[in-house]
This record gives structure tokens, C-alpha cells and sequence, in this order.
């Protein structure tokens, strides 16, 4: 076995962490502009670090939103959030920041999120954000 190969390996990033470092939230055109309609998004596997312990935070980031012009393309939404797996952030920067980055790279004319953190030290913790006007 080349150990000199597998060491060279392992101080480079991967292609997947190089994809998802360098990511960000891709929008398309909505394809039914005059429709009013509702898309909900499941994000289960969201993980960030605590600020001040470095213990990782898992929670389940749920997204409804009634699109404008754009719609929120998959892959790169699920590569965006991924970016925030090595990060020291708190619950609460952390869903004000990808609200924010949300609303700018979609402008919905209404969105809702969800983030359900997991226990930890038998607590739990539900944040939602909600920003525009929601169109019945």
C-alpha cells in the first residue's frame, strides 16, 4: 500500500467538500408566475457546532414559502445548508442567517422557517421566522 499516496489525500479537500464550500443558494424562474402555490422543504440533516462548546448541533429545517419570480433550486439549497456543518454558530444567528440569505437570493413573496433542534442536555429548541406577506 503507498502510504505517501493516501497521506497526500487526506490534507487536500475532497471534491465534495471543495462542491460544498464553495456553494450557494441557486434559484430558477418560477415556472407559473400568475399562480399562487405553496412549496414545502425538508432539510432532516442539518448540523452546525455549538458557539461555545464545539459539540455539534443537529436539527430538522423545515421551508414554506409561496415563490415570486423564483423558485429554490434542490441541490444547491441541500449544498448551501450542508456549508454549515463546521461552522461555531448559535441556533439563533444561524436560522436568522440563512432566512436572510433566503429572502435575498429568492424573494418569495412570503416564507416560513422551521428549525427543530434535537435535545441536547434534555433540551430542546424550535425556532420559526417567518418574512413577507402571505397571499391567500
Amino acid at each position: 500500500m503507498n502510504t505517501a499516496k493516501l497521506e497526500d489525500s487526506t490534507q487536500r479537500p475532497l471534491y465534495g467538500e471543495r462542491i460544498i464550500e464553495e456553494s450557494k443558494i441557486i434559484c430558477f424562474e418560477n415556472p407559473n408566475k400568475k399562480r399562487i402555490y405553496e412549496i414545502s422543504i425538508q432539510l432532516p440533516e442539518f448540523t452546525c457546532k455549538c458557539p461555545f462548546s464545539g459539540y455539534p448541533d443537529f436539527a430538522k429545517l423545515n421551508i414554506i414559502y409561496q415563490p415570486n419570480l423564483r423558485v429554490y433550486e434542490l441541490k444547491s439549497l441541500k449544498l448551501y445548508i450542508n456549508n454549515f456543518r463546521d461552522i461555531k454558530i448559535s441556533h439563533e444567528e444561524v436560522v436568522n442567517r440563512i432566512m436572510d440569505d433566503l429572502v435575498h437570493e429568492g424573494s418569495p413573496h412570503w416564507i416560513h422557517l422551521n428549525a427543530a433542534f434535537n435535545p441536547r442536555g434534555n433540551v430542546s429548541m424550535q425556532l420559526d421566522i417567518f418574512s413577507g406577506q402571505k397571499r391567500n
